[in-house]
């Protein structure tokens, strides 16, 4: 993650905030700031496990309430992967990318593949329809030794 891009998503979480007329504390921004330089999807207890390891005094409410206002404003994409928890991820500027998702060990892979985004554009084409975005997850197990063949 480049300090360009957490200093432009932090000055848009900024304008969002005065919009909406919520204050601007130094826990969101640093939830912020750590969602940007982590490479993986995550939960909100992870992420709130995470800060307090870092010694951040941050509340669980606050980590929950702040990934739902990124989420309002387009910083955070949130997704369900067929279990019952949320798990999150960075959005601002990422391509769109699907996800290989492990039902052993709940690892996420993501990948991008071309021929994904034409059968999008062909299918919005064939039914006259604007697709504004999609979600693709495969469902199986990782060829990790631990959760091959386990079922």
């Amino acid at each position: 993650m480049q300090i360009d891009q957490v200093e432009e998503v932090k000055q848009i979480f900024a304008k969002y905030l005065e919009e909406k007329k919520l204050r601007k504390t130094p826990e969101r921004f640093a939830l912020l700031e750590e969602i940007y330089t982590r490479a993986d999807h995550f939960d909100a207890e992870q992420l709130y496990i995470d800060m307090k390891t870092k010694n951040f005094k941050v509340s669980r409410a606050t980590v929950y309430n702040t990934l739902d206002i990124l989420s309002e404003c387009s910083l955070i994409r949130k997704h369900h992967f067929g279990q019952n928890l949320s798990y999150y991820e960075k959005s601002y500027k990422y391509q769109q990318h699907d996800h290989l998702i492990c039902t052993q060990c709940n690892k996420i892979l993501e990948f991008c593949d071309p021929r994904i985004q034409n059968i999008r554009n062909l299918v919005a084409e064939m039914h006259n329809f604007n697709i504004e975005s999609h979600s693709l997850n495969f469902y199986g197990t990782c060829k990790d030794p631990a959760c091959n063949g386990k079922k």
